[in-house]
């Protein structure tokens, strides 16, 4: 199966999608049933503030609570407007953040910071001003505008249309920011929603029921269960604590230097979508088969290319005393658990 696929189905009873490139599975999402999703905003009441951490505990409906990493200012009793910009790890409050925004497959409306702004991703002079025009010629809210990368070439009615889609829920959203008690004010992208917004490059799309079987993606959903990935020239084993994600390189026989920088260089590449797959976030440390230090900065550069091509945000921290590489990357997703 060659080309690109989006395989919209369900997994385990929830809504689930698919990225499969080349016949591989590029990317999964398998939608939370017990927990908010990432990109779902509230209106929350400030709790109690956590002095030594400078945020603030909030109350969310049906008894959850939030941490707000930023709390300066703010008052217990006080109603304000949150997202949840990831998953909570086990006994740990939601996180989220007070820079509210309203993303779609065109369009971020931005409240509180106006201005038009294009996505740096376009280069094309032209392409950009087409957009800047489009933009100015269909938008004048107050709130912030960014259109994204994925307007390249689009066509100019389905940008408006995402425009003023995302401005009418901003100004629906602003306007039940007052309240006595907290309320859940949108749920946050699904899977399929995600899938269509995020997923932008030409690809078959198949939407019937049991396509996860008949294409395969089951198959491979299953060897996410194992933590060995197969590298050119090597393995990579990824496994999670409760404290981090470890990431372990072998060259296998062959401990040549030659045969340590192939491995080193190929775990590099893969690593964005072992860690994508599986849904791992937080802290990382890997450690690479031995090599010379003279050889960091090829393996460097080839994780900071791997990594910029990824959607999940991931900062490359750098090298520790013990030759340990360190990442810290955003919990945007649950941790994958084949059952």
């Amino acid at each position: 199966m060659k080309g690109r696929t989006i395989v919209l189905d369900h997994f385990n009873g929830a809504e689930a999608a698919a990225l499969m490139v080349d016949g591989q599975l590029d990317d999964l999402l398998v939608d939370a049933v017990d927990a908010p999703r990432p990109g779902a905003i509230f209106r929350a009441i400030c709790d109690r503030p956590l002095k030594g951490q400078g945020g603030m505990m909030l109350r969310l409906p049906d008894g959850e609570t939030a941490f707000l990493r930023q709390g300066r200012g703010l008052k217990p009793g006080q109603p304000m407007l949150v997202q949840v910009t990831g998953y909570a790890t086990d006994g740990k409050a939601v996180p989220v953040t007070d820079r509210v925004l309203f993303k779609s497959r065109y369009a971020i409306v931005t409240p509180g910071k106006p201005g038009v702004n294009i996505s740096r991703q376009i280069a094309d002079d032209d392409e950009r001003d087409r957009l800047k025009l489009v933009a100015l010629e269909n938008y004048d809210g107050d709130m912030g505008l960014i259109l994204r990368s994925s307007c390249e070439g689009a066509e100019a009615s389905d940008i408006i249309e995402d425009i003023a889609a995302m401005h009418d829920l901003a100004l629906a959203v602003m306007d039940d920011a007052e309240g006595a008690g907290p309320e859940a004010l949108t749920e946050g992208d699904g899977p399929h929603a995600l899938a269509w917004r995020e997923w932008t490059r030409p690809a078959e799309v198949v939407t019937r029921d049991g396509s996860f079987a008949d294409l395969g993606v089951l198959d491979q959903i299953d060897n996410l269960g194992q933590p060995r990935v197969e590298l050119d020239g090597g393995s990579m084993y990824v496994e999670a604590t409760r404290a981090l994600v470890a990431v372990d390189v072998n060259t296998g026989g062959d401990t040549s230097p030659a045969a340590a920088l192939k491995a080193n260089l190929s775990a590099s590449r893969l690593l964005p979508r072992a860690l994508r797959l599986r849904g791992f976030g937080g802290q990382i440390a890997v450690d690479f088969a031995p090599m010379s230090k003279a050889h960091r900065r090829q393996v460097e550069q080839a994780l900071r290319a791997a990594f910029r091509a990824d959607a999940v945000e991931t900062s490359l921290v750098g090298w520790t005393t013990m030759g340990l590489f360190e990442l810290q990357r955003k919990r945007e997703r649950l941790p994958f658990e084949v059952s």
